[in-house]
């Protein structure tokens, strides 16, 4: 085994997850999984492999995993979903680092799918992120979505040979639902920090996405796939500044009452 603790966040997962375990102890026998109260058995499964799961309300995906680190028998953490599957490549190529260096982090090439068809092209075609890091130095972001690793200057990236084989979505509906849901979640965020929306976010930077993604990124090699993924980054991109506009709205609503009523009164 390998002196690092695997931090898996959880919601429904039971389809997914024993996979991801599976994977993951061959790694460690210290895999964590904190989830946030699942009505199936993404619990039972996770004790059922061995895994240490702690209940935690939501507060955000870096609120979350932040509290799986914490709970983390070593300092070096590898942060996998449960639908994130190390491949053999990978898991060998960590048996190989030797862990001296805390200010080292490690940047993971991601291959993704969407179905049982793995998408070679577009955004989903070039996902990579950094999920082997050390603790002591290193710890996640905590806004309500798009949660990252805040990284000191001083820390150095370095890239590991291998996969983590992301299954993303089983079909196009749960790829539009994951879009509205995420959108909801930034708008949500980009309000709290005071971000408007405008007519270059909310009309011209759909359409960029779009053709980024499936034009300029060959996402059309992909076929149907490659079409839905697009599809669903143009309607997440609207979506996303649609509802933070609706937020905007709310509010100033609210402002008007107040000082109708402190006129009237």
């Amino acid at each position: 085994m390998i002196p690092v603790s695997v931090v898996i966040i959880t919601k429904n997962e039971a389809e997914v997850i024993a996979k991801s375990i599976n994977a993951a102890r061959l790694i460690t026998d210290d895999i964590i999984v904190i989830d946030n109260d699942s009505d199936d058995d993404t619990e039972g499964i996770a004790l059922s492999n061995g895994c240490r799961v702690y209940q935690k309300a939501w507060g955000g995906y870096g609120a979350n995993k932040n509290k799986g680190v914490e709970l983390a028998r070593h300092d070096w953490i590898l942060s996998i979903d449960a639908d994130e599957i190390p491949d053999v490549e990978l898991v060998l190529a960590m048996y190989d680092l030797k862990l001296e260096d805390e200010n080292v982090v490690y940047d993971l090439k991601f291959r993704s799918y969407f179905g049982k068809k793995r998408i070679r092209f577009g955004n989903w075609g070039r996902d990579h992120h950094i999920r082997l890091f050390n603790r002591r130095q290193v710890r996640w972001s905590e806004p309500l979505v798009h949660e990252t690793l805040v990284l000191p200057k001083h820390i150095k990236t370095e890239i590991l040979t291998g996969h983590i084989n992301h299954y993303s979505v089983k079909d196009n509906l749960e790829c539009v639902n994951k879009a509205v849901y995420y959108a909801k979640l930034s708008a949500s965020k980009y309000y709290q920090s005071g971000k408007k929306a405008n007519l270059v976010n909310m009309y011209l930077s759909p359409l960029f996405s779009f053709f980024k993604n499936y034009i300029l990124l060959l996402g059309f090699l992909d076929g149907r796939e490659g079409w839905d993924i697009a599809k669903t980054i143009y309607k997440n991109r609207w979506l996303k500044y649609h509802y933070l506009n609706q937020l905007e709205g709310a509010d100033k609503k609210k402002e008007y009452v107040k000082h109708d009523l402190a006129v009237e009164y």
